[in-house]
């Protein structure tokens, strides 16, 4: 359960006080609040560990593991404990035919082991994270900003555009989410997009950017357009409405402001579900592609390493729990703290 549901009614009130004799309005009492949530605090800096350590992947692959973690390195050989030894090694398996991976050396190079390419699985880990943050960042603001502008459209002019915006979500909610996304993964990277003189071929994380922010849109435009068809029906709104006030500056000056707590509230909570279904798609192929790396692909390289190097599989789906959790205990506080529908005892 999160910090902040645990704080007596009467801290509560008294960090109110504290904001308002500074002068601060809803957003500082917010700061004041998660400042003192220490699962919060632990979470971001969690977060922040992850995002930093993904974006020194160049870094870390040129100057610490000194390998190239998208090329095959099958005849390679890495130094452990003074000794040269062969990446690929014989099986002890069975017939003892084949090779296997080395497996962690926990020092410079390979830190992690190899996979069944030779390739050095912590440098690959890393660059998995940039691209499974970007692709989940990235689809967030995709699937923020058609909701809000569905959601907003729907909700405020309602009649025909309501119906037929209303519709359109009732089409894509139908859809389970994941057999959508197959089905849109497969359409579209087997043959690419082709809109007017821009192409985007199947290697491109606009794809997989541009699925993941579409097939979510119905589960955040719908809280959005109750949001909106109730502050609609606000008596700031109704007297802006009788005074004349034209539609678009009602828009931006009453409505959004009020929806955009909302939104933010989703932000972390859409970044965790987005990392989740990026992973599942790119385990399945029709994510991101050869050679690029996500934390789904490494999975996937690591699955038949299971039983004789599991640290292939295990280390990106740890980075994932991780992340996700995070995600969510920061998500949670910010929704206890910014959500006007919830109560805080």
């Amino acid at each position: 359960m999160n910090a902040l549901a645990d704080t007596p009614s009467s801290e509560i009130e008294r960090l109110d006080v504290v904001a308002m004799r500074t002068g601060a309005g809803p957003w500082r009492r917010a700061w004041v609040l998660l400042k003192r949530d220490k699962p919060t605090i632990a979470a971001v800096f969690l977060l922040l560990v992850i995002v930093l350590s993904s974006l020194a992947a160049p870094f870390y692959a040129a100057d610490i593991a000194g390998t190239d973690p998208f090329r095959s390195n099958l005849s390679g050989k890495v130094t452990v404990d003074g000794k040269k030894v062969k990446i690929m090694q014989a099986s002890t398996e069975g017939l003892g035919l084949g090779v296997t991976p080395i497996g962690p050396t926990w020092g410079a190079q390979y830190f992690l082991g190899a996979d069944t390419q030779g390739r050095d699985v912590a440098a690959r880990l890393l660059y998995g994270g940039r691209n499974s943050l970007l692709i989940a960042s990235a689809a967030t603001a995709v699937c923020l900003v058609l909701a809000a502008a569905i959601g907003i459209s729907a909700g405020f002019f309602g009649g025909l555009a309501d119906i037929v915006l209303s519709r359109i979500l009732d089409i894509l909610w139908a859809f389970p989410v994941y057999l959508l996304a197959i089905s849109l993964s497969i359409v579209m990277i087997s043959k690419g997009v082709v809109i007017g003189p821009i192409e985007i071929t199947a290697d491109s994380l606009l794809l997989p950017i541009g699925i993941i922010g579409i097939i979510y849109v119905p589960y955040v435009a719908r809280p959005v357009r109750g949001r909106v068809l109730a502050l609609k029906e606000s008596e700031f709104v109704l007297a802006a409405v009788g005074l004349g006030i034209p539609a678009w500056r009602i828009l931006l000056k009453d409505i959004l402001p009020n929806v955009s707590t909302m939104l933010i509230v989703f932000i972390p909570l859409m970044m965790a579900l987005n990392i989740v279904t990026e992973s599942s798609l790119s385990f399945l192929s029709i994510g991101v592609q050869a050679p690029d790396a996500s934390w789904g692909t490494i999975i996937q390289d690591g699955q038949t390493l299971l039983y004789t190097r599991p640290a292939v599989a295990l280390a990106p789906g740890i980075v994932i729990a991780l992340t996700v959790l995070s995600l969510n205990v920061v998500g949670d506080s910010i929704r206890d703290v910014l959500d006007p529908r919830t109560k805080i005892v």
